[in-house]
């Protein structure tokens, strides 16, 4: 017969914490993104390009990919966003959930179109790359 395991309280209470942290960070990151919209696709998108990680004929046509892309993840449920990070969700320990969103996007949606040439680097210095401008702007 199998062991059944229970946690004490004291172990409950702290999963439960640690849980509820991490989706408040969560929440909090989402909602602060449209006081800074404009501000932060205009630095990301800079900042891919005079990186050379993001090779484009239209800067201001990637930076109006990157605000519908940042305007989408505040009006996405969970499911929505963890189905476009899922691939990706391994990329770093703690992914900053800004970040990792947008470099999926940046990944799978922006390499198609019309204006851009071509993305170089790896998803690692991607990411990297984005998420030092999204921790400029979001808590």
């Amino acid at each position: 017969m199998a062991k059944v395991f229970r946690p004490s309280t004291r172990e409950s209470s702290i999963l439960s914490k640690i849980e509820s942290s991490k989706e408040y960070a969560r929440r909090r990151a989402l909602n602060a993104i449209p006081d800074c919209i404009d501000a932060l696709s205009n630095a990301i998108a800079m900042k891919l390009v005079e990186d050379r990680l993001v090779e484009t004929t239209n800067k201001n046509g990637l930076e109006e990919q990157i605000q519908g892309c940042l305007d989408r993840i505040t009006r996405a449920d969970d499911f929505d966003i963890d189905y476009l990070i899922a691939p990706y969700r391994s990329l770093v320990p703690q992914p900053h959930i800004v970040s990792i969103y947008v470099t999926a996007f940046v990944l799978e949606t922006v390499i198609d179109h019309k204006d851009t040439v071509d993305i170089y680097g790896s998803d690692e210095e991607i990411y990297t790359c984005i998420n030092t401008q999204v921790r400029k702007h979001l808590p």
